[in-house]
């Protein structure tokens, strides 16, 4: 077995951070469709975009152009182990089944790609609570992204950072799982362990259904699929400069 290529980690943090950077601002909007008009949670109780663009405009005309990228620091963090150990897992993967590049089938690349997924899912996705906090509640919130991490836990306790599990469902579903998703990670736990809103994820589902109708679980769905074009074409352009560079 050849020894282990560094090139594709290092190559798809690179690229993932990259690409986060440019689409960033849609990300947040996304986040701010997807937890607004909670009946549950008078905070964010008031339905205050309309849209995409209108959450863009209202963002950066209130809270300034600097509150587009609330949670930038996470988010690149998450990108940095994310995207590192995803490209690089898929590529290492591969080259167990095969050793060359055209006897790869479409069952091989499967396989890697969930594989790699997962793994990557599972140690990255702790950021995804402080980057999801950090975009909702970014005018409220106070301190940097270690001094929130601290926050959550001695304000929440450990059943606060359980909650990065929750990552791992929006990487494989749809845009209702990313809304429930997006409400459970932005929600506290009580030190008692009590839940401030949502008792677990199917609770989430059907309260958010029941109260707000069937299509609030398609809140942010618009800045949620035009930001997968422009983040694939920079993540891969990038990519693809990176590999010519022949470090």
């Amino acid at each position: 077995m050849s020894a282990l290529n560094w090139k594709p980690f290092v190559y798809g943090g690179l690229a993932s951070i990259t690409a986060e950077c440019g689409t960033f601002p849609i990300d947040l909007t996304k986040t701010r469709l997807q937890i607004q008009g909670q009946t549950n949670d008078a905070k964010f109780k008031e339905i205050r975009y309309r849209g995409m663009l209108h959450a863009l405009v209202r963002i950066g005309r209130e809270e300034g152009l600097k509150a587009l990228y609330s949670g930038i620091a996470p988010a690149m963090l998450r990108q940095a182990s994310y995207g590192t150990i995803k490209i690089g897992t898929y590529q290492s993967l591969k080259r167990l089944f095969v050793e060359r590049p055209e006897d790869e089938t479409l069952l091989i690349n499967v396989i890697c790609g969930i594989l790699s997924g997962v793994i990557s899912s599972t140690i990255a996705n702790p950021t995804d609570v402080l980057k999801i906090r950090m975009q909702a509640q970014s005018s409220t919130i106070q301190g940097g992204m270690i001094g929130n991490f601290m926050n959550i836990y001695q304000q929440e306790g450990t059943r606060g950072l359980s909650s990065f599990t929750c990552g791992l469902a929006g990487a494989l579903a749809s845009n209702p799982v990313d809304v429930v998703r997006t409400r459970m990670m932005n929600q506290r736990v009580l030190r008692d362990g009590r839940c401030c809103g949502y008792t677990g994820t199917l609770d989430c589902l059907l309260q958010t259904w029941k109260n707000e109708g069937f299509f609030a679980l398609y809140k942010g769905f618009w800045p949620n699929w035009l930001r997968l074009g422009p983040w694939n074409i920079i993540f891969f352009v990038t990519y693809e400069q990176l590999k010519k560079l022949d470090l």
